[in-house]
């Protein structure tokens, strides 16, 4: 009698623990989801985003609730993501830059790898390397040739330390073997203004946000940062088609939830977000902003961050980079 008591108690324990979890996921979601953004609004990633999120409350018959948490870099809003229960109500939407602050931010609070799982990503997008009209180089190969007969005199901007316009300017340099100042704002809003004032002479930024301005030619597009042309510039070419072969450098946009999220609710967001982006009319919104939908397993799309964080850092370490 003693031994079935124990036995009874054993299963009473397990089913309090374990089948509470798959009931969790076998009704999810059965609230709104909050997804955490840790971006200013208004900015790419806010932008496909929310995209993202309108659909996808719709699928999921709830709504998804986005929270901007901007600061430092992403750390800040990562850092609350990290600390939400992991129970499919809380998601981060993340991007290439959190790569790069693996190697950038050693000492934060949290490691990318450690404190979240891997969903799924959701698009992959070009940048465009600009210059001013009035710099005497016309392409890649005659801005590689002025910045070696100058070194540390022609200056490049970014919306801020280890963001993806910022990396991949030291990319360029890396590859190139140039000597170029990096000038850091914070924010792409200021450093666009610069570019356009001729306060600094070359930006890399997001092709959607540029375009008008090369088309208007307010800045002249050199190279775009993609393995293939993008469609808003067709005739600008790609980096490896201008002189610098294997250089590629984009922004790419995916969501990650807190580690111990349990795998079904994982596999079901998954599923949904690919649905959703074989969608011809999503394809359609997301080519005239000029990104490209991503399609992966939640393992894939594990592998891909990893080899990204690796990518970066690198370049990181070989930069010298280092965050006051």
């Amino acid at each position: 009698m003693v031994a079935l008591s124990r036995v009874v108690s054993a299963l009473l324990a397990f089913c309090v623990l374990f089948p509470c979890t798959f009931a969790r996921a076998d009704d999810y979601p059965n609230r709104p989801i909050h997804v955490i953004m840790p971006y200013s609004p208004g900015g790419p990633t806010d932008i496909y985003a929310r995209l993202l999120a309108q659909h996808l409350g719709e699928a999921l018959k709830q709504p998804l609730v986005m929270e901007n948490r901007p600061g430092a870099g992403t750390i800040v809003g990562t850092d609350v993501a990290a600390k939400a229960a992991p129970d499919g109500y809380t998601l981060l939407m993340m991007s290439s830059t959190h790569t790069v602050n693996e190697s950038l931010h050693p000492k934060k609070s949290y490691q990318l790898m450690r404190d979240f799982v891997a969903i799924a990503p959701v698009i992959n997008s070009d940048l465009v390397m600009v210059v001013y009209p009035s710099l005497p180089a016309n392409n890649v190969k005659e801005f590689i040739q002025l910045a070696k007969s100058k070194p540390g005199t022609l200056n490049f901007a970014s919306s801020g330390q280890g963001s993806n316009y910022h990396m991949a300017g030291e990319l360029f340099k890396l590859m190139t073997g140039t000597d170029l100042v990096h000038v850091p704002y914070k924010g792409s809003g200021g450093a666009r203004t610069d570019i356009l004032a001729g306060q600094v002479q070359m930006m890399f930024d997001s092709v959607p946000t540029m375009a008008p301005f090369v088309q208007d030619g307010k800045v002249r597009a050199l190279a775009t940062t993609g393995t293939e042309r993008s469609q808003i510039l067709p005739d600008v070419p790609t980096m490896s088609e201008a002189g610098v072969p294997g250089y590629e450098a984009n922004l790419w946009v995916g969501l990650m939830a807190p580690t111990g999220t349990p795998k079904p609710i994982v596999d079901l967001l998954n599923a949904q977000i690919r649905k959703i982006l074989t969608r011809p009319d999503i394809k359609e919104i997301l080519a005239k902003q000029g990104a490209v939908p991503m399609s992966m397993t939640p393992d894939e799309f594990d592998a891909f961050v990893r080899s990204q964080i690796v990518k970066w850092e690198k370049i990181v370490h070989t930069a010298g980079l280092k965050i006051d």
